[in-house]
């Protein structure tokens, strides 16, 4: 009885010792365990913040997310939950995001075109150019269409139309940004007389398609006869032509005078942000380029290249003849309100050239000032207001073509 008492203790002393121990290495194993597992998740926190902010430097310092972040992006998937449940971000359009190119006839205006079409495919602008080259004076109600319809084209956008200029403050429309193009007055004319009866390199029978109608006699009609006689086609109000485009749409803007310079001369200085001169494209192209750079960039380099110089040279005028001395100093005369206005113009565009800071050589003008003045005082005393009102109702109907 006493033996088996002993041995009893001896089991039970064992077992004790074996859940002692068994109770100790477990203790020991937990106390490790926390140990290992906070550092783990201190080193992916710590990890993380350096991530964080080595990705929020490159995103501060190069206007965007590192390379590294898209490119896992790209691996993991192109799309994120807020992509496909999210409301979508808002586009980011560049400013200004509406311009309007209302192009005044034979001023380098289809050059200009053909180099738009091919910055619009190259920088993703929506360019809508109006094929109405005839109806630049609108009714109120043409207008209102007008300004509604350009201002639903999708931004950003250029549109360009042979029209006068548009007031869309007026109707209380979001005003677009203008930009534009003249030249020498005198040389407009002639170009426009001579595209209308012998068209330009694009092909001999160009001019016949345009205007089909013209007679023979008018089509030859010599342009000092033209101008000496007074045809409609070579005097007022015929020939007051650039400075309705930037006075507008108001009656007053196609009479010849000061009110139409004038208001002329304002839209230009608050509705315009460049109005360059054709005798100086290539200065006209690197400002448009500095000033609207999500349309303009890189054009002076297409404008250059070989391939557009031989689309170019399809757009000039043919058979253009230089009218007397006496035919000029008529045309002048007629013209000296428009000559005002393109000197205007002129001198802006150096003012905004010199403070840009662009240095280039000008090219003078295609008649010198020096010349202008001597015209201008060689010019008889033209006819009384009164009397070429009458000269162009008698003459209304006559042969010649209106435009």
């Amino acid at each position: 009885m006493k033996n088996f008492n002993s041995s009893a203790l001896h089991s039970h002393s064992q077992s004790t010792n074996h859940i002692r121990e068994r109770n100790s290495r477990k203790y020991s194993l937990l106390s490790v365990l926390p140990l290992r597992f906070s550092l783990r998740g201190y080193g992916v926190c710590m990890a993380t913040l350096f991530l964080f902010c080595f990705g929020s430097l490159f995103y501060q310092l190069n206007g965007g997310p590192p390379k590294i972040l898209l490119d896992i992006r790209q691996y993991l998937g192109g799309s994120t939950y807020l992509d496909d449940h999210g409301q979508p971000a808002p586009r980011v359009l560049p400013f200004p995001s509406q311009v309007i190119y209302n192009r005044v006839g034979k001023c380098g205006s289809r050059t200009v075109v053909i180099l738009l079409r091919l910055l619009a495919e190259k920088h993703q602008f929506n360019l809508v150019s109006s094929d109405i080259h005839n109806k630049t004076r609108l009714t109120k109600h043409e207008q209102v269409d007008l300004m509604k319809n350009i201002s639903s084209i999708p931004q950003p956008f250029l549109y360009t139309r042979h029209v006068h200029f548009l007031n869309f403050t007026r109707f209380k429309i979001e005003q677009p940004v203008y930009i534009n193009i003249i030249r020498d007055p005198i040389n407009r004319f002639l170009s426009n007389y001579f595209f209308r009866r012998f068209g330009d390199w694009r092909g001999e029978q160009n001019h016949l398609i345009r205007t089909p109608g013209m007679k023979d006699d008018e089509r030859y009609l010599d342009i000092n006869v033209c101008i000496l006689e007074n045809y409609p086609e070579c005097s007022n109000p015929r020939v007051f032509y650039i400075i309705p485009y930037f006075c507008g749409q108001h009656p007053q803007c196609r009479e010849p005078g000061v009110w139409a310079l004038e208001r002329a001369k304002q839209n230009v200085l608050e509705n315009y942000l460049l109005v360059g001169i054709l005798e100086e494209l290539e200065d006209v192209l690197l400002l448009l380029e500095r000033l609207l750079p999500h349309y303009f960039t890189g054009v002076l380099n297409i404008y250059k290249s070989p391939d557009y110089r031989k689309m170019g040279n399809m757009t000039g005028t043919v058979r253009k003849q230089t009218p007397t001395l006496e035919a000029l100093q008529v045309l002048y005369h007629h013209m000296r309100y428009e000559y005002e206005f393109y000197n205007f113009v002129r001198d802006q565009f150096h003012l905004t050239k010199k403070k840009i800071g662009l240095k280039s050589v000008s090219k003078p003008p295609a008649y010198s000032n020096d010349f202008l003045r001597q015209l201008a005082l060689r010019t008889p005393e033209p006819l009384d207001e009164d009397e070429e009102l009458e000269t162009d109702l008698e003459d209304a109907n006559s042969w010649l073509v209106h435009p």
